[in-house]
């Protein structure tokens, strides 16, 4: 019996005739390779456009549609007028963590300077082969009718059989470094000493390991030895403990989602960063449950403690389109403890809502129940800590944002990282404004000005921050960012200058250096007044090596040192030469 089907093609009538046992066994020019070879060529999507930043999160104006998916890596431009896109500096690198048919959400990597809406986002040339790949071997041709078909859709079904499946390009996609580093310090002032250490630095972006759901991302940088264990500690020793590397599940045919590592909670990104893990199960599309534990080891939190644990319990709701209304609200419980013995149960709430660029609330509240070894100077159940701000941007290169931060405790943050911004969300307390101006050739200026009075305080102080930020400076390549704090909050009072400056020589070296100081008068810190500088480069050697020196300084109080350090090590890529 003979299967008749009519099908009209971008324009052109193909009528075939099939043998329904002879199907699988005709293969010159079928139905399906002429329908391949007729096809229109699709053109690549290689750039997108920034359509709003908020914090650490970038929103592109692609998504799914142009073959976006999780985890690809884009780097952001800023293009003048006058400037080609191959002659422009890379200002950012972008990983994208969720996509929708016609937009993504990207996490900010690393940025030499302030993104904002109308920049342009490079796909990277290994994620771009991989979208040419796919759809190589996809069913993306367009039929504008189909006339009749007696049985099933021949078409498809000999694409199905005669086209072979080869594996998805995320699926074992390898990235990353692994290095050796060596670093010295020498202590000066009135114990003089040489300290050397020996590490090993690892960065990886690995997708659908073995082919399952599960993905390895971030960075680590360790120490596996050094000559004196209680030796000086420097600002880079301190950042380095600053990093992420976490291992997640996310299989969109699953009901549950996981992660282990360094990393954040994804829901309640305002809870300090866990040593440790996460399981979830997804209720519904808009809702997740789960619970969480680990340690608290990150320096720049406000409750650090190296002997601090954390477990509890959370749920989500999310909905919306971020090129609309965008909703995400978070709530829980959780036990803190010190030394195995309960410290603060607490509960948390983190709500955040967003109308496309325009408008962005966001809200994360902790409050909980103090306990001490003994009965004497228990401050009881109350609010712990509250951060609130309302971010809006009437026209693409103004933005005013409205700020109120609550801490009813001393921080126990390392008060050295000061200087380096790090802590700059902590150091504003009660209300605050702040507004951001790009002008020409992407200079921005910023400024947050705010008054804070505690309990104890006698009258209320004003906080300040001042900063612009450049892109290239003249014909140099430079770019910097110049900024001055002065604040006066719970824990002590103080202020601090930096100064940024950064430059890409192409594609394949970068270069940074950071000059700061800071004064910081308290209670529970013997450090007044300090400098430092710090310079780092980072480059390629040929295709798949690469070589990282730098070099501190600071001076002021307990903290009289230098040091010296450089990283050699391998890039490897599985799908080709000179992955990042």
């Amino acid at each position: 019996m003979r299967k008749l089907a009519t099908t009209v093609l971008c324009g052109t009538v193909l009528i075939g005739t099939i043998q329904g046992q002879d199907k699988k066994q005709q293969p010159d020019q079928s139905l399906a390779e002429i329908a391949l070879s007729i096809r229109p060529q699709n053109q690549e999507v290689t750039k997108f456009q920034v359509k709003f930043v908020a914090q650490d999160t970038v929103y592109l104006s692609g998504g799914r549609a142009l073959g976006l998916k999780e985890g690809m890596k884009l780097t952001v431009k800023h293009v003048d007028d006058h400037q080609s896109a191959a002659n422009a500096s890379v200002v950012a690198e972008l990983e994208v963590v969720s996509v929708a048919d016609n937009s993504a959400v990207c996490n900010i990597i690393n940025a030499s300077s302030d993104l904002q809406k109308g920049d342009t986002a490079y796909l990277s040339q290994a994620d771009t082969e991989a979208i040419v790949q796919k759809r190589s071997v996809s069913g993306t041709r367009s039929y504008p009718q189909v006339v009749t078909f007696t049985e099933g859709d021949p078409l498809e079904e000999e694409v199905r059989d005669a086209v072979p499946r080869p594996q998805l390009p995320e699926v074992n996609r390898v990235q990353g470094r692994i290095g050796m580093d060596y670093s010295s310090i020498a202590s000066h002032g009135s114990a003089s000493s040489t300290n050397s250490q020996v590490g090993v630095v690892f960065r990886a972006n690995i997708s659908r390991v073995l082919g399952t759901y599960w993905n390895l991302s971030g960075y680590w940088r360790g120490r596996l030895s050094q000559t004196a264990p209680d030796g000086q500690q420097s600002i880079q020793d301190l950042i380095n403990r600053t990093y992420h590397l976490s291992m997640t599940y996310d299989n969109p045919n699953s009901r549950m989602v996981a992660g282990i590592g360094r990393l954040f909670l994804p829901w309640a990104n305002s809870l300090d960063t866990l040593d440790g893990g996460y399981f979830g199960i997804r209720l519904s599309k808009t809702a997740t449950t789960g619970v969480f534990a680990g340690s608290t080891p990150d320096p720049t939190s406000w409750s650090y403690n190296p002997d601090r644990r954390i477990a509890g319990a959370f749920v989500n709701f999310t909905g919306g389109k971020y090129d609309a209304v965008h909703y995400s609200s978070t709530s829980g419980f959780a036990l803190n403890s010190l030394q195995w013995k309960l410290d603060r149960p607490f509960v948390f709430f983190e709500n955040s809502v967003s109308y496309q660029q325009y408008l962005s609330v966001y809200s994360a509240l902790q409050a909980d129940d103090p306990r001490t070894a003994d009965a004497t100077g228990r401050l009881g159940p109350g609010l712990s800590r509250s951060f609130v701000t309302v971010r809006i941007s009437p026209w693409q290169r103004v933005s005013f944002d409205i700020n109120h931060n609550y801490f009813r405790d001393v921080p126990t943050f390392d008060p050295r990282l000061i200087e380096t911004g790090l802590l700059d969300k902590y150091l504003f307390q009660g209300l605050s404004a702040g507004v951001r101006v790009q002008t020409w050739r992407h200079l921005t200026f910023y400024t947050t000005l705010g008054r804070s009075k505690s309990n104890s305080d006698m009258k209320p102080s004003w906080n300040q921050m001042y900063g612009v930020s450049s892109g290239p400076i003249w014909r140099t390549g430079f770019r910097a960012d110049l900024r001055y704090s002065k604040y006066d909050s719970s824990f002590g009072s103080g202020n601090y200058r930096s100064l940024m400056l950064s430059r890409n020589l192409g594609e394949k070296m970068h270069f940074e250096a950071q000059i700061g100081q800071q004064y910081l008068a308290s209670t529970f810190t013997s450090q007044n007044r300090s400098r430092f500088v710090n310079v780092q480069f980072d480059t390629n050697l040929g295709t798949r090596f690469f070589l990282q020196g730098g070099f501190t300084t600071e001076r002021g109080g307990p903290m009289d040192y230098d040091q010296w350090t450089t990283t050699i090590g391998y890039r490897f890529d599985n799908r080709g030469v000179g992955g990042h």
